[in-house]
């Protein structure tokens, strides 16, 4: 660009400000890394908590320090000390190819190009996150505003701000600097960074599904856990059905993992450490074939996993002139529990504690 170019730009960022600005370039600011900001109207968020199953784990300072390597003088500026951009200069601007916007530091997805509309302010705007969950709020008081900064939920790499003047159906503008963004055409493969966790399922029955579903959720690994009805024969059963004991279904959890952190093995491991395998049709005062001990196999490798597994820990001590009465048998149809029971404990403020391993 040449210096005319540069000073165009300065110009115009200038006499976009007031409502539209948000932020000026602060040389003095000496931020070396992102930091993980308090999020706005959020509850606290793990890799599980994105619906669509990406991980959001923070970045370790040093995994950030390397990807830092890969980014411009610009593009340190703006995602590392929150600067900001001049208005209409921004290379994504005017990006008008249908696609993908991830994060430039950490590849995470951010928003989609369906989501992108003329703001008229100088900078890439959206009325919608790709994913909620992949976008951080926090209030920012700098410069003698107060306003609400957006930024990466995995890295914590600034974004832009977040503005209540946007179009339908949102209401909000999502005002984003260019440099902050990697754009991939819906013609084009993702980065392993930017893809979605290659999930497995697994199911499990132990007793009352709250506990069991609620010790699940605290395994590092563990995406969603779903309490359901499976193991019978009628179709989309009620609790209240469930109850009677005539529908054959057993109070189930429906565990959805990244194999690459947590193994089925380790799933097995815990779940026998959740429950008492050597009850037959109960746990503790709840009794019933509905509170069964019992395993349902997507495939053969879960199924020889679990018989394994079961006669290993039958030699233990532990159940030394005790007989394990874990039945395993292929998973049938899954049914989801009603919405009062899903996350029951995290609704209600209790919890399970994870047995000693």
């Amino acid at each position: 660009m040449s210096r005319f170019g540069i000073v165009i730009c300065g110009v115009l960022s200038i006499a976009a400000g007031g409502m539209f600005s948000f932020g000026i370039d602060d040389p003095a600011r000496t931020t070396t890394q992102p930091t993980q900001p308090p999020v706005l109207n959020r509850e606290k968020r793990s890799a599980l908590d994105s619906p669509v199953q990406y991980d959001l784990t923070p970045l370790s300072p040093e995994r950030i320090a390397g990807l830092v390597h890969d980014l411009n003088p610009n593009e340190r500026a703006i995602i590392l000390n929150k600067n900001t951009e001049p208005a209409f200069c921004g290379l994504l601007l005017d990006n008008h190819e249908t696609g993908l916007y991830t994060c430039r530091l950490c590849g995470l997805p951010l928003f989609s190009s369906n989501a992108k509309f003329n703001s008229g302010t100088g900078w890439p705007s959206f009325f919608q996150p790709f994913d909620p969950a992949h976008v951080q709020e926090r209030i920012d008081t700098s410069h003698g505003m107060v306003r609400t900064e957006i930024l990466c939920a995995r890295c914590g790499g600034h974004l832009g701000h977040m503005f209540n003047d946007g179009p339908p159906p949102t209401g909000v503008r999502y005002c984003l600097n260019s440099a902050a963004l990697r754009f991939y055409r819906d013609d084009e493969d993702l980065p392993p960074e930017s893809r979605p966790i290659e999930t497995q399922i697994a199911y499990f029955a132990g007793g009352c599904f709250w506990g069991i579903e609620d010790r699940f959720q605290q395994l590092p690994g563990v995406l969603e856990a779903t309490s359901g009805y499976q193991g019978g024969k009628t179709r989309n059963p009620t609790y209240k059905q469930v109850c009677t004991g005539r529908t054959g279904h057993a109070e189930t959890v429906r565990v959805t993992f990244d194999p690459k952190s947590i193994t089925y093995r380790r799933l097995l491991e815990w779940f026998f450490r959740f429950h008492d395998p050597t009850q037959i049709n109960r746990q503790g005062p709840d009794v019933g074939s509905q509170y069964r001990s019992a395993i349902f196999t997507i495939d053969n490798q879960q199924r020889e996993q679990a018989i394994t597994y079961i006669k290993e820990l039958s030699d233990t001590p532990r159940f030394l002139g005790r007989r394990i009465v874990t039945i395993v048998e292929p998973a049938g149809p899954f049914y989801p529990a009603e919405a009062y029971h899903q996350d029951y404990h995290r609704k209600h403020g209790g919890s399970c504690p994870l047995p000693q391993y």
